[in-house]
């Protein structure tokens, strides 16, 4: 079971958990992304995500997939947020489950960090001396994806 979405409703944590899962399992991982209060050495006050969700639920579904076919587990769920947004608010939720920690934790850093990379939607951070801004995607160091020598582990890769 694979299950991704890109919704304006608020993420209910539980319900996403709820979604994986079955007896083999030894874990069920669930990973919530939140609006911080600052960016860049900025103070933030909230921001705005904007989508085609046609487009953003197709890329995302691509997405949970790379990751079950990679990591070998099929019990995923994903979900991203778009609208106005403010502190602490879900922006996205990923939920696995799987045998072993391994592949549960190889395959939702795998889904966050192409979502960061490949996701159609584009972040407006609203900071507290009232400007607002386009924020540009960026790719995190260390994780591979940056033209970096380090990739992120596989499961077989020493975490289990």
């Amino acid at each position: 079971m694979v299950f991704a979405e890109v919704r304006s409703d608020p993420i209910n944590a539980a319900g996403l958990l709820a979604k994986v899962g079955a007896d083999e399992d030894g874990v069920a991982l669930l990973f919530i992304g939140v609006v911080r209060d600052h960016a860049e050495g900025r103070r933030v006050e909230g921001m705005r995500y904007d989508v085609y969700a046609e487009m953003a639920t197709e890329v995302l579904h691509k997405i949970a997939l790379e990751a079950s076919e990679r990591l070998g587990t099929d019990r995923i769920a994903v979900v991203h947020r778009f609208g106005e947004l403010e502190i602490g608010d879900v922006s996205v939720g990923i939920a696995v489950s799987s045998p072993h920690r391994a592949e549960a934790y190889g395959a939702s850093r795998y889904m966050i960090e192409e979502i960061k990379r490949r996701l159609p939607v584009w972040k407006k951070e609203h900071y507290a001396d009232g400007v607002s801004e386009w924020v540009e995607g960026t790719t995190p160091p260390g994780t591979g994806l940056d033209g970096s020598t380090h990739a992120l582990p596989l499961a077989d890769e020493g975490l289990a």
